[in-house]
């Protein structure tokens, strides 16, 4: 089999089934840049004889995996079902993670995502590179949505009404010399936060502590979830935060909501 096909020969279990790894290997020989191969380019790509690529293109084709037309192999819509098991057996959390893992690890940055409870955004997810806050953030923390990134964007996504009772009775502690302490303040960082997309907040929550966040949207296009990337002022300027930090953190969530949208 050809390298970019078949899975490492080393330390295979003496159960390994070898002609299951050639059938996967058939599936992922189609591409976007090979959408369709003849039975000579599937066994190319493989490393298979034209007699053995036979063999399970045709066993794909009579389980509804593959299609043929004019000497031409491709996928149909049922090779789909191989990873629907796998997207829909996961949580919001847990494809939250895979998502923001990779982000934290670009970025060296702690990134997370979180929802919101009542008056308090709660952790769902995190994926840390240093400590920061001097608080311990893990899954479960619940923090003030009026002072968080996080927390303005959902509150940016409530209806007027949700909005307004929230505003009617939230308790604004001055956390930093920054914090927001008035409503009309916060109500227009809200406005503006609904106008715009995004939060970047500064030093409001904790001094030297500077974040963004976006929101994540289920496939009517209600915001259920956010996700941030936080870093401290020495390290990480303002501009960065609304520019590469954002555009990154936009791409956690646009790869939630597609994986959410597979999973449906």
């Amino acid at each position: 089999m050809t390298a970019d096909s078949a899975a490492p020969v080393v330390d295979r279990p003496t159960e390994f089934v070898q002609s299951l790894e050639r059938g996967l290997a058939v599936i992922r020989a189609f591409s976007d840049e090979r959408p369709r191969l003849t039975l000579s380019e599937v066994a190319r790509h493989t490393g298979l004889t034209r007699a053995a690529a036979r063999r399970f293109l045709i066993t794909l084709q009579h389980l509804g995996y593959v299609g043929s037309d004019a000497g031409q192999f491709y996928l149909r819509p049922s090779v789909l079902q191989l990873g629907y098991a796998y997207l829909s057996s996961l949580s919001l959390a847990d494809i939250a993670l895979e998502h923001l893992t990779p982000a934290a690890d670009e970025l060296h940055e702690s990134c997370s995502a979180s929802v919101l409870d009542g008056d308090s955004v709660v952790y769902i997810a995190r994926a840390s590179t240093t400590r920061i806050m001097s608080i311990n953030l893990a899954v479960g923390t619940r923090l003030p949505a009026a002072t968080t990134s996080m927390g303005r964007v959902m509150l940016a996504s409530l209806p007027e009404a949700e909005l307004e009772a929230f505003l009617a009775g939230v308790s604004l502690e001055p956390r930093t010399p920054s914090t927001i302490t008035t409503v009309d303040a916060l109500r227009a960082e809200i406005d503006r936060v609904r106008e715009q997309g995004w939060c970047v907040l500064d030093q409001e929550l904790e001094i030297g502590v500077r974040s963004v966040a976006v929101p994540v949207r289920d496939a009517r296009g209600q915001v259920i979830a956010t996700v941030n990337a936080s870093a401290h002022s020495t390290r990480v300027t303002l501009d960065t935060l609304r520019t590469t930090f954002l555009a990154r953190i936009q791409q956690v969530a646009a790869g939630i909501e597609a994986d959410l949208a597979a999973r449906r």
